[in-house]
């Protein structure tokens, strides 16, 4: 564990938590690792959520898949950031989406119950964990209502232009890496590829963006929303 003490630094779940100790805590919630290769399955739709995981190595991409396989990207998880969370504290029977790994990926599992309840030992870190816990719950609520956003313009293009600078605001520039392929973009933004693309050549060919592979800048900032 000591290798990825520098992802435990920049976790919001173990936010002012002293590196010394990082072992005591990780033996409180009985965590152990596992790889996974891309597109492993991490976790399955359909099972009980009996693990919380956190992103050591790689990343993944939670995602909705109906019964004829169709898949929707709710959300993309980067080294230090947690997933299955909410269905543990919601109590829930089973899982309702799947975490498939986008990269040779080492995830870092937890026992949810072990996370949500203080521990005999009466760990001092324990209640910061908890506190953290609850932030990020909140965190991902606000990116939800983003992603809502998104998705309620009408147009492929206006919720291209709509996520395109939400990146660009958060990240502070024009210019950007998005952490989608455009079939994973096309598939985070509920919308068809083929559409997808002939917008984006539109906008590049309109003076609007640049980009190349996963790498954007946006080049005006007026007058694109009003097509």
């Amino acid at each position: 564990m000591q290798t990825y003490s520098e992802v435990f630094a920049h976790s919001p779940l173990l936010n002012g938590i002293a590196p010394e100790d990082y072992k005591k805590l990780l033996a409180c919630l009985d965590a152990h690792t596992k790889h996974f290769p891309r597109g492993g399955y991490i976790l399955h739709a359909g099972d009980p959520p009996l693990q919380v995981g956190m992103i050591l190595s790689g990343s993944a991409h939670i995602m909705k898949e109906d019964f004829w396989g169709n898949r929707a990207i709710l959300a993309d998880v980067q080294p230090g950031e947690l997933f299955g969370e909410a269905f543990a504290c919601a109590s829930a029977s089973l899982l309702e989406v799947s975490a498939v790994a986008t990269e040779s990926s080492d995830i870092l599992f937890f026992n949810p119950q072990n996370l949500l309840s203080p521990c005999p030992s009466a760990c001092g870190f324990h209640t910061r964990l908890i506190r953290n816990l609850v932030g990020i719950l909140a965190q991902k609520n606000v990116a939800l209502t983003q992603k809502l956003e998104h998705l309620s313009r009408r147009s492929t293009r206006e919720k291209l232009l709509s996520f395109l600078s939400a990146c660009a605001l958060r990240q502070g520039a024009a210019r950007f890496t998005i952490p989608f392929n455009r079939q994973e973009l096309a598939d985070y933004l509920f919308v068809d590829r083929s559409a997808m693309s002939a917008e984006l050549s539109k906008l590049r060919s309109e003076g609007l963006i640049a980009y190349h592979k996963n790498q954007f800048q946006l080049l005006q900032a007026n007058t694109a929303g009003k097509r």
